[in-house]
């Protein structure tokens, strides 16, 4: 696995489009939303911010560069032959994403402390990184979905759309109205969950057990996703 890793990091620093558009793209964008923060903060809140920085990387720099990753590796037939080794099915995804799941978290950590330093620290520290795990394992679980029913990686630039739109939609939505209403509806979403999960870490005000349960909805669609790819996921190109 470990091997397979550091031949895909390789690969992600050498490929220059993916670089720009899955990691570099991203950090801009996110870069643009701290050192304009007092203005959406007006919108809603400092939490708010940091939820569409985690979906930002979240969606458009991990979850895109794995599908794209995972649909260009089965279409070279590199999965084939990475199956006639002695890594198991596990270990070759786990080798496959590990690259870009460790990339976005280091991203992640970056911008979040330099949007504390300008914004002011967060309420609950803990809380923040149970927040930014939670929605990277749901993004990496969708991921995983999402290239069981991706041909290629120009076609991954289609397939990614729906989940990349929709958890940014959904965050901006809970992020802006806030739960008081629709609470189930917009916790059970995609990204819900796990956008008011950053506001409770940020924003405080909130008793740690009514934030703890709202990691259920966000590992429950980790589960949901897992099972789909179990389902959809193929190793020889897709016809």
């Amino acid at each position: 696995m470990l091997a397979i890793a550091r031949s895909e990091l390789i690969q992600i620093f050498r490929n220059r489009m993916v670089l720009v558009t899955s990691f570099v793209i991203p950090v801009a964008v996110s870069a643009f939303f701290v050192y304009r923060h007092e203005v959406f903060a007006q919108l809603a809140s400092f939490g708010y911010i940091a939820a569409i920085i985690m979906f930002t990387v979240g969606a458009f720099g991990l979850y895109t560069s794995i599908v794209t990753t995972l649909a260009s590796r089965r279409q070279n037939l590199f999965l084939k032959r990475l199956r006639s080794t002695a890594e198991s099915d596990a270990g070759i995804l786990a080798g496959l994403v590990t690259p870009a799941t460790v990339v976005a978290l280091v991203q992640l950590t970056g911008i979040l402390i330099v949007f504390g330093l300008v914004a002011g620290r967060p309420d609950n520290v803990p809380l923040l990184v149970l927040a930014v795990l939670a929605t990277v394992a749901m993004m990496v679980g969708l991921a995983l979905a999402t290239a069981g029913v991706t041909n290629s990686p120009e076609h991954a630039q289609v397939t990614t759309l729906p989940v990349s739109l929709g958890v940014i939609a959904v965050s901006s939505w809970v992020g802006i109205t806030g739960t008081a209403e629709l609470e189930l509806v917009k916790r059970l979403l995609p990204g819900g969950a796990a956008t008011e999960l950053m506001l409770n870490a940020w924003n405080g005000g909130v008793a740690l057990s009514d934030s703890l349960v709202l990691l259920g909805p966000t590992f429950a669609w980790v589960v949901v996703a897992v099972s789909f790819a179990n389902r959809m996921f193929r190793w020889e190109p897709r016809r």
